[in-house]
């Protein structure tokens, strides 16, 4: 059985996509600051705990953090050549 498309088909699929858009447009609207707020409050807490776990120096305290190196380089890589520019 084949089925041929109608005005009246494709007016209520168009009335539906519309409805759909508006209603979820509309809901956005009201839930969308909610979200963001609660999104904000959780970076917010996130940064202020990190922020708490660094340690805050004295004034004119210097403290120098070194990473430990790995000294394994290899040698054998080739020649060093000096860069000369020539005019």
């Amino acid at each position: 059985m084949i089925q041929t498309a109608s005005i009246v088909g494709l007016l209520k699929t168009l009335l539906i996509f519309f409805l759909i858009y508006t209603l979820f447009k509309y809901v956005m609207r009201l839930f969308a600051p909610i979200l963001l707020k609660s999104m904000l409050n959780k970076a917010s807490k996130s940064f202020g705990q990190h922020h708490k776990t660094q340690t805050n120096p004295k004034e004119g305290e210097v403290t120098i953090d070194k990473m430990p190196g790995n000294n394994n380089s290899n040698k054998d890589v080739g020649d060093y050549v000096d860069y000369e520019e020539i005019e």
